[in-house]
C-alpha cells in the first residue's frame, strides 16, 4: 500500500485559510471518492464526516501527524460515498442524507438513520420538503438466514431510567448470531438549534448534547470558537478547564465501574462506587456551583474561579476517596465469580478498534494507543506526563481496567494541575469577527475523543456547528463484540461500552 497516497492527492488541492488550527482542503468528487478508498485501506483514521449547506467535510488523522479536513462541494444534492469503502462512515452518511437530503453516491445502505418519520418534513437542514408521517416501527432490519434462528427485540423503552434505543438480536438458542441497533430516538435538532445562534446560546446547547460529557463538549466548543477567532483563554482558565475535565472523568469512571459490576450481579461494588462518585459530584457543586459543572467553560475561559478553599476541598476529597477506591479495586480483582463474568466476555478485536478509530477505554482496551490529551495536546495537557493505560485483550475486564488506570491517573493529574495553578484572570474578552472564521477542536471526554467544528459569522454568531461524540464510532462495535456471546451478557457488554444515546442522536 502506498502510504503517501492521500498526501499526494491533497498536494495540489487548495487550502481554506479560514479553518484553524488544522488545514482544510477543498477537492472535487473524484479526489474525495479516491481518498475514501484509501481510508478504507487503512492509511488514515476517519475522525468525523458532516455537512453544511452545499458542502460535505471529513476529518482525517494519520498517526504522528496533524489532522486535516477534506471538503467537497455537493453537486445536484450528491457527493461520493465514503461508506462504500470505509464502514465507520456509513451511519454518518445516512445522517447527512436525513438532515440535508444529500445523497451519498454508490452508498450500500440507503436507509434513514435519525429520521424516524415523525418530523413532517424531509431534509430539515436542506430543502425542508413536506413529508407525510411514517410509522416509526417501519424499518428494514437487515435479513438474517440460518437454521434455528429467532429474533429478540429489545427497546426502545427500557427498564429504569435509561435513554431509548432499539436492539434487534438474532440468536441461536442463547448464542447471539447478530445484533443490529436502531438509534435516533432522542434526536434534538442540535445542528439546527446552533445554526445562527449567538455564541452564548450555542455554548449552552452544546453543553447539553450529553450531560455526562458536558465539560468535554463545552471545552471543545470553546476551543473551536477561540481557534476560529484567533485568541486563547488565559493560562489560569486553561488549567481550571483541565481540573474540571479530570473531575468529570473521575465521576463517570467511578459510576461505570460500579455499574459494570452490578450488571455482573455484584451490587456491592456498585454501592461503594456510587458513594465515591457522589463525593466527586458534591465537591464539583461546592467549587463550581453545579454538580456536572455545566456552563462553566465558555469561549474565552471559565465562568467560575477556583478559590483557595476550592483547592483545599478538591485535594481533601481526593485524599479521602483514594484508599476506598483501592479497596474497590482489590475487591474486583479478588472476586472469582466477578472475574468469570468480565474476563473473555465481549472481546473487541484490535483490528476493529483501529479501523473504527475507537476512542477512550473502548479503543485502549483493544490496543489502540490514542489519547487526545497526549497525541493532540492542548492546554493544559501539553508537556505534562500522565499514564494512559493500554491493554490488548479487548474484553469487558480490559475496559474496566482501563477505567481503573484512568481514575488513578486523573486523581494525580488533578493534584498536579492544582499545584501549578497560575495566578491571573480566568476570562478573556471574545473579539469581534471581521470575517467568517472556522474552528475545530478535539477534547478527550471520559468515553473518548469529542470533536467540534464550527463556523463563526462576521456578526459573531454560529453559522454552523457540528458535534461528534465518541459514541458515533463506538456504537457499531458493540454489535461486533456481542456476537457469539450469550444474550444475558449483553447488558454487561453494553455497560462496558456505555455509549451515549443523546450524544449520538444530536
Amino acid at each position: 500500500m502506498d502510504h503517501d497516497r492521500i498526501a499526494r492527492l491533497l498536494a495540489e488541492a487548495p487550502t481554506v485559510a479560514a479553518l484553524r488550527p488544522w488545514p482544510r482542503y477543498e477537492v472535487d468528487h473524484a479526489i474525495f471518492g479516491e481518498i475514501g478508498c484509501v481510508i478504507g485501506e487503512g492509511e488514515r483514521e476517519l475522525l468525523g464526516l458532516w455537512a453544511e449547506p452545499g458542502m460535505v467535510h471529513m476529518a482525517l488523522r494519520r498517526i504522528g501527524e496533524e489532522p486535516c479536513v477534506v471538503s467537497t462541494a455537493v453537486t445536484e444534492d450528491r457527493f461520493p460515498s465514503i461508506g462504500r469503502w470505509h464502514a465507520p462512515a456509513i451511519r454518518l452518511e445516512r445522517t447527512i442524507r436525513d438532515l440535508y437530503g444529500y445523497v451519498p453516491e454508490a452508498a450500500e445502505d440507503t436507509r434513514p438513520w435519525l429520521d424516524h418519520g415523525a418530523w413532517e418534513i424531509a431534509s430539515p437542514l436542506g430543502q425542508r420538503i413536506s413529508a407525510p408521517l411514517r410509522d416509526p416501527a417501519d424499518y428494514d432490519f437487515l435479513p438474517v438466514h440460518g437454521e434455528g434462528l429467532h429474533q429478540i427485540p429489545v427497546g426502545p423503552v427500557h427498564a429504569g431510567i435509561i435513554e431509548p434505543g432499539h436492539f434487534r438480536f438474532t440468536a441461536n438458542g442463547e448464542i447471539v448470531a447478530r445484533l443490529e441497533e436502531r438509534l435516533g430516538y432522542v434526536h434534538k435538532g442540535v445542528d439546527a438549534l446552533t445554526t445562527d445562534a449567538p455564541l452564548d446560546r450555542a455554548a449552552r446547547i452544546v453543553a447539553r448534547v450529553s450531560g455526562d460529557s458536558t465539560v468535554a463538549a463545552s471545552f471543545a466548543f470553546a476551543r473551536a470558537v477561540e481557534a476560529a477567532l484567533g485568541f486563547e483563554a488565559p493560562p489560569r482558565a486553561a488549567t481550571i478547564r483541565g481540573v474540571m475535565a479530570e473531575l468529570e472523568r473521575l465521576a463517570n469512571h467511578l459510576g461505570d465501574i460500579g455499574a459494570i459490576c452490578n450488571d455482573a450481579a455484584f451490587a456491592l461494588i456498585l454501592a461503594h462506587c456510587g458513594i465515591l462518585r457522589e463525593r466527586v459530584l458534591a465537591v464539583c457543586e461546592g467549587v463550581f456551583a453545579h454538580r456536572l459543572m455545566m456552563d462553566v467553560i465558555v469561549p474565552g475561559g471559565v465562568a467560575a474561579n477556583i478559590t483557595h478553599d476550592g483547592v483545599r476541598l478538591i485535594n481533601r476529597m481526593l485524599d479521602d476517596i483514594a484508599p476506598h477506591f483501592a479497596a474497590v479495586v482489590r475487591c474486583y480483582e479478588n472476586t472469582p465469580s466477578l472475574q468469570d463474568r468480565t474476563c473473555n466476555t465481549g472481546i473487541l478485536a484490535p483490528e476493529l478498534a483501529k479501523r473504527f478509530a475507537a476512542g477512550g477505554y473502548v479503543g485502549r482496551a483493544s490496543a489502540r494507543d490514542f489519547d487526545a490529551r497526549r497525541d493532540l495536546a492542548y492546554p493544559p495537557y501539553g508537556g505534562r506526563a500522565f499514564d494512559v493505560p493500554l491493554f490488548t485483550v479487548g474484553d469487558v475486564d480490559a475496559r474496566v481496567r482501563v477505567r481503573i488506570g484512568e481514575v488513578l491517573a486523573s486523581m494525580q493529574l488533578v493534584r498536579d494541575l492544582l499545584a501549578t495553578l497560575p495566578e491571573g484572570p480566568v476570562l478573556a474578552p471574545v473579539p469581534q469577527a471581521a470575517a467568517p472564521g472556522e474552528g475545530i477542536a478535539i477534547t478527550e471526554a471520559f468515553r473518548g475523543d469529542l470533536l467540534v467544528w464550527l463556523r463563526v459569522t462576521p456578526e459573531g454568531r454560529i453559522g454552523r456547528c457540528h458535534v461528534r461524540d465518541a459514541s458515533w464510532l463506538q456504537w457499531p462495535l458493540l454489535e461486533a463484540v456481542i456476537e457469539n456471546n450469550i444474550v444475558a451478557d449483553f447488558p454487561l457488554c453494553n455497560k462496558s461500552f456505555n455509549c451515549s444515546y443523546s450524544g449520538h442522536d444530536l
